[in-house]
């Protein structure tokens, strides 16, 4: 599968912003789509990821209350909603695909900046 993330920019502390994730290649029917953010210095890590059968979606506690996972079937695309943004929030946000059989992320989007200044 072949993913395209986008929506990212320069924002301020308490802005929103949506990013996109559409994937290509393949029908997502068992696939989980995720959402991985890398700051600067700093490993990546897991911010949230859905199910694409059930739209089941889980989150990492730090953006729990803020940011919101959602699926659109006849778009083949991922939304991630972000609210109450924080200079915290600075890194590069890529989406990735995994099987829902597996544990390992095999497939990434290029990544989308998001800049929060305070």
């Amino acid at each position: 599968v072949q993913l395209q993330a986008s929506g990212g920019g320069q924002l301020q502390a308490g802005d929103s912003r949506t990013l996109s994730c559409v994937a290509s290649g393949r029908t997502l029917t068992n696939w989980i789509i995720g959402w991985f953010r890398q700051a600067p210095g700093k490993e990546r890590e897991f911010v949230s990821h859905i199910t694409w059968n059930l739209a089941t979606p889980n989150y990492a506690d730090f953006v729990k209350g803020r940011f919101t996972i959602s699926r659109d079937r006849a778009k083949n695309t991922v939304y991630l909603q972000m609210n109450n943004l924080k200079p915290e929030d600075t890194a590069i946000y890529y989406c990735a695909a995994r099987s829902s059989m597996g544990r390992t992320y095999n497939s990434w989007g290029q990544g989308t900046q998001v800049t929060v200044s305070s």
